[in-house]
């Protein structure tokens, strides 16, 4: 007779249950639809002094871009930098074999960009923090 499970709960989890319950999960999505040749993306801008100025971080798999983060220094905003980020990161994406790209942001940092870029909202959550709301964004990206 199997014994019982219990509910544990914890705000400071130990890394190998994370990766433990990661690889499992990943596991079972490749059973299920494959090999997603997932590779992390990351693009940088930086100054003369090569110091950080902004960034895109995301990742690609099962032919989709994810743009998990894109920030630019206020002192570089407003001069293109984010698109052109964007549009490195989607070529790079293209390269890797994706068709598609899918991103989140709220209300208050760049929902307007992304649409500017071609991305079209297919969610929201509203009051996401309280008073504004969570976007999720996609866009067709292979030519």
């Amino acid at each position: 007779m199997k014994q019982p499970l219990r509910i544990d709960t914890t705000e400071k989890p130990h890394p190998e249950d994370i990766e433990f319950i990661l690889q499992q999960l990943l596991a079972f999505n490749r059973d299920r639809a494959g090999e997603g040749n997932f590779q992390q993306l990351a693009i940088f801008l930086r100054n003369e002094g090569a110091r950080l100025a902004g960034g895109l971080i995301g990742s690609t798999y099962w032919q989709w871009l994810y743009i998990d983060i894109l920030w630019i220094d206020e002192t570089w905003r407003g001069q293109g930098y984010g698109h052109a980020l964007l549009e490195a990161a989607e070529q790079e994406a293209v390269r890797r074999g994706c068709k598609y790209a899918y991103l989140d942001t709220f209300s208050f940092q760049a929902p307007e960009f992304y649409q500017q870029q071609g991305y079209v909202i297919f969610g929201e959550l509203p009051n996401f923090p309280p008073g504004y709301s969570r976007f999720f964004l996609k866009k067709e990206i292979h030519l």
